[in-house]
């Protein structure tokens, strides 16, 4: 199973919430508090992303943690880059291949690269902006429907 950590999921969460305060600065307590989550957690997790230049905090009775650049300009892979390191599905997916002892017996590992690529893309492609708003509903398809209309014919004698 492929999983991000709780933690990457947790800094996706905080960072919509402050995707919707639209600039105004949220403390690590209220984020807790907001979102339910543990405040030693919330607070190491807006650390980490202060640090990757994705939040900026300021300190003071008005202070706490606002986005560094706009919600459009953020994706789902800088969040959880900077909370999991680069993002890779196996180890000899991020091109890095000298650690691997089975590379010369390995008929995929070219493949898990492009995977890994795809997924990174799939990230790549998502701004906090649109995690920050509600899903869309999904449009309803019908298929036609394949009635069989059956003709009597009758035959009059």
């Amino acid at each position: 199973m492929i999983r991000i950590t709780r933690e990457a999921d947790y800094g996706i969460v905080l960072m919509t919430y402050l995707a919707q305060a639209e600039g105004h600065p949220r403390s690590a307590a209220t984020l807790a508090q907001q979102r339910q989550l543990p405040l030693p957690m919330v607070s190491k997790i807006l650390k980490s992303l202060a640090r990757a230049g994705l939040l900026t905090s300021q300190r003071g009775a008005q202070g706490g943690y606002s986005l560094a650049r706009p919600a459009t300009e953020i994706s789902a892979a800088d969040i959880v880059g900077a909370l999991e390191g680069p993002i890779a599905i196996t180890e000899c997916s991020t091109g890095d291949h000298d650690g691997c002892s089975r590379l010369e017996h390995c008929e995929v590992s070219g493949h898990w690269s492009r995977i890994n690529q795809a997924i990174q893309t799939a990230l790549q492609s998502i701004s906090l902006l649109e995690m920050s708003r509600p899903d869309p509903p999904k449009p309803v398809r019908f298929h036609a429907s394949h009635r069989t209309t059956t003709l009597h014919a009758s035959h009059s004698l």
